[in-house]
């Protein structure tokens, strides 16, 4: 992995941009300096869920700070998933309790309220901050979708975690859209007549 820098780095990441239901949520996670770290920190996706459990205590051990910053099915379904996953980060950044030299941030876009961050595309494959936001990100919002699973047990989120599997949309056909289901996403608005 790149991205070898000195100074209070920050990564930023997000989960669960495309999933039908449930929020996106971002992990900013800072260090004070690159530590000695287990080889398999990467981009959530390529690890499996046992993997990113045991490294998730890690990094909160072992990270200077630690903010998570939500944006709910609501605020997507009002201002679009793009900008939902950005105010999302914003919100990881403020709820880490500090200003970073510099924010490594996965993707295209910088975060508009703070001059000192930069996007990276495909930063959670390419460097450790990043990869540690990610992992932390995925973690929670895996958490949070296990949670909502008790409440709609019809649409097994603990499963799918939202995201659009054939069982989920096989649910919704059969038990209506959920009160955490995104309604402007096309997955649902079909089931909406809208």
């Amino acid at each position: 992995m790149v991205c070898t820098l000195t100074g209070l780095i920050g990564g930023i990441d997000e989960a669960g941009r495309g999933p039908l239901a449930g929020p996106v949520v971002s992990s900013c996670v800072v260090w004070r300096s690159l530590p000695d770290h287990p080889k398999k920190i990467n981009d959530s996706k390529l690890l499996s869920p046992k993997q990113r459990s045991d490294l998730f205590p890690w990094i909160q051990q072992h990270a200077f700070k630690i903010g998570i910053g939500i944006a709910t099915h609501e605020e997507i379904d009002k201002i679009n998933i793009l900008r939902a996953s950005l105010l999302s980060m914003e919100r990881a950044l403020h709820n880490s309790g500090v200003e970073p030299n510099l924010v490594l941030i996965d993707g295209r876009f910088a975060l508009q309220s703070y001059p000192h961050s930069r996007p990276v595309v495909k930063g959670d494959r390419k460097c450790f901050y990043i990869a540690c936001a990610s992992i932390v990100a995925k973690v929670t919002r895996d958490t949070i979708m296990n949670r909502y699973d008790l409440e709609y047990p019809q649409y097994n989120f603990r499963k799918n975690k939202g995201y659009p599997t054939k069982d989920h949309r096989l649910a919704i056909k059969q038990h209506g859209v959920s009160p955490i289901h995104r309604k402007t996403f096309k997955g649902v608005r079909e089931f909406l007549g809208v």
